[in-house]
């Protein structure tokens, strides 16, 4: 039984009669998928390229489909690969989160008759807060964003914009679950975590589909990891459509509990909040993203607060997208004397921008 993988163990406050009845089966069911897998030894994980499939249909009336851009000059910088920029930057909220976000909200509403009842929660430092605010406005659903007093200001500020209630605590991810648990238990609201979440993790696997439809001929896709829903997601969508593509993760070596997590096979959790310029990535991979991180990657490619420094400033130079120092870690891994000494048949790579969401008043202290 060590292998059942926990969806929640926490009771869906606040919903009576059909919609809690329904909400509980739905759950129930996906719990009872995996125990039943584990049971009889298949090898499972949260979701599935199924699970995957069904939120490219959910989210396509809402998402953008991103763009995927290229350089020459920075095909230079990376020693002559060819990189194709995944730009979800350009995604609404600026970031992937919204994927994941509309993805979970539309599922748990087509479960409730009464969507006057729902409520939703989370913590965040900025990107999933804005994506599930923005997808609980469009759905008319009420969101609560935890968010620690040390956010960027340009987050919190668009997580109100959006309609969400923003609720401070300290920094650290005890203070954060604290804060949100709390939220729970006074208004009813579901948690809606922004990496572990089953259906965030099937959203966010849908850039995946979309960066090889487009780009069919990839070898590799590097994405930058925090909490792992993204990464794990692409995992999922990837190796289903290209069993033979090579996936890495980016990570501040100054947040780097998914390269020892990696390296020793479990999970490694942070022992404290980072001190990091990426404020993006600053949570440790969790429970359900890690076993798919763990099977399918190639690799953690850690990188210095200096090389993300650079990258992100390469890329507004060079290329004009405005990109955040999250996505600039995963600039700063392809352009890594590491990922330069890897095979020469890695030719073609995937990068994922994951967002563009910067605090241009930290700007001079950057730089």
């Amino acid at each position: 039984m060590s292998h059942v993988i926990c969806i929640s163990s926490r009771p869906l406050l606040g919903l009576r009669g059909d919609v809690c009845t329904k909400l509980v089966r739905s759950r129930f069911c996906q719990i009872r998928r995996i125990f039943v897998a584990t049971m009889s030894g298949e090898k499972k994980y949260c979701i599935s390229y199924e699970d995957v499939q069904k939120a490219v249909e959910r989210i396509k009336p809402a998402a953008h489909v991103t763009p995927v851009m290229t350089s020459q000059t920075m095909d230079r910088f990376s020693g002559g690969r060819h990189l194709y920029f995944k730009c979800e930057l350009f995604q609404k909220i600026g970031a992937f989160k919204f994927r994941g976000a509309y993805n979970a909200i539309s599922h748990l509403i087509d479960d409730c008759p009464d969507k006057s009842k729902v409520k939703v929660v989370t913590h965040s430092s900025g990107n999933h807060g804005q994506a599930l605010a923005l997808a609980a406005k469009m759905a008319g659903v009420q969101a609560y964003i935890v968010m620690q007093n040390i956010s960027p200001a340009i987050k919190v500020r668009a997580v109100k914009e959006y309609g969400a209630t923003v609720v401070e605590c300290e920094p650290g991810e005890k203070a954060r679950e604290d804060a949100t648990n709390k939220v729970m238990a006074e208004t009813g609201a579901i948690f809606i975590s922004s990496s572990q979440h089953p259906d965030v993790i099937a959203g966010q696997g849908t850039m995946a589909v979309e960066l090889l439809n487009e780009v069919p001929n990839l070898d590799a896709i590097v994405a930058p990891v925090s909490g792992g829903g993204m990464v794990a997601g692409i995992c999922i969508a990837a190796k289903h459509i290209k069993p033979d593509i090579k996936i890495y993760a980016a990570e501040p070596i100054n947040a780097d509990d998914c390269a020892k997590s990696f390296a020793a096979g479990h999970r490694i959790p942070l022992p404290g909040p980072p001190d990091t310029i990426a404020d993006g990535l600053k949570t440790s991979v969790g429970v359900n993203s890690f076993p798919i991180i763990k099977d399918n990657i190639e690799d953690v490619i850690t990188v210095t607060e200096e090389e993300i420094k650079i990258a992100t400033k390469l890329m507004w130079e060079r290329t004009k997208l405005c990109i955040e120092p999250s996505s600039g870690t995963a600039v700063a891994a392809v352009l890594s004397d590491k990922f330069k000494a890897l095979p020469a048949s890695i030719k073609n790579v995937g990068v994922i921008l994951s967002g563009g969401n910067l605090d241009l008043s930290k700007l001079s202290d950057w730089f």
